[in-house]
């Protein structure tokens, strides 16, 4: 199926998405998108989007093991509570991606904004991944509690990652290529060096990353990368309860 989405709304896109799926189709493709909202919402697996444009908020969310492409940069909230599926952009994003996702892949070619992968979390056997190419601004990790949030830092001459990383972090792992400083750190998170553990498990989110945009995996190595992890389960223990 192929839909010029210009001049649609996006309740009427989205409804001719659901219905679309619901009649078998598995393969569609999104011209024109302009700022389209919800687009993948709560889709299940074996449905695949190609978005051409540039989607609006809560692109994924609530999604449930769908295929999104999108060649074009997209906006806040992508993956938003996802629970599985894939979500490649072939540009950059804006802020909260990966908002309480619980499962499922989120690869971004280029940069993200504020707060990626607040409260990530692993649930019930899902595991999400974020790997992210270019750098992220402040907060990211916050409150993280599950999962892989990898940022690659490619062509950037300062740290890729901004200051307050990994606020309130107290599950996961994070995994940052270059350069960064303890002042950017919350209070929460330790930098540690990539163990062959933490490398078994960062790799095939590399492999896939590279795949998804024709990189080299052999230009990442374990001593590129610093892993941030949480010093405590309970960071905020003591404020709620003794």
């Amino acid at each position: 199926m192929k839909t010029n989405a210009q001049g649609v709304h996006y309740r009427d896109l989205n409804e001719q998405i659901r219905a679309a799926v619901q009649d078998g189709v598995e393969d569609i493709v999104l011209d024109d998108v302009r700022g389209h909202r919800y687009i993948g919402t709560g889709l299940p697996a074996g449905v695949r989007i190609t978005i051409n444009g540039i989607p609006g908020n809560d692109l994924a969310a609530f999604m449930n093991g769908a295929e999104l492409v999108v060649n074009g940069n997209a906006q806040d909230g992508v993956g938003n509570t996802m629970n599985g599926g894939k979500v490649v952009i072939r540009g950059t994003a804006g802020d909260i991606l990966g908002h309480s996702m619980r499962g499922g892949k989120i690869l971004v070619r280029d940069n993200v904004g504020y707060r990626t992968g607040i409260h990530m979390k692993a649930y019930e056997g899902r595991f999400p991944i974020v790997v992210i190419g270019g750098n992220a601004k402040d907060y990211l990790g916050e409150y993280m509690a599950g999962g892989i949030l990898a940022v690659l830092g490619i062509g950037c001459s300062n740290s890729p990652a901004g200051s307050y990383v990994g606020t309130g972090m107290h599950g996961g792992l994070m995994f940052i290529r270059g350069r960064i400083e303890p002042h950017q750190l919350g209070r929460e998170v330790g930098l540690g060096k990539v163990d062959e553990s933490d490398w078994a498990a960062l790799k095939p989110a590399l492999d896939e990353f590279c795949g998804a945009f024709g990189h080299d995996v052999s230009e990442f190595k374990p001593a590129d990368f610093v892993k941030l992890s949480p010093q405590t389960t309970r960071p905020y223990g003591k404020l709620y309860a003794y």
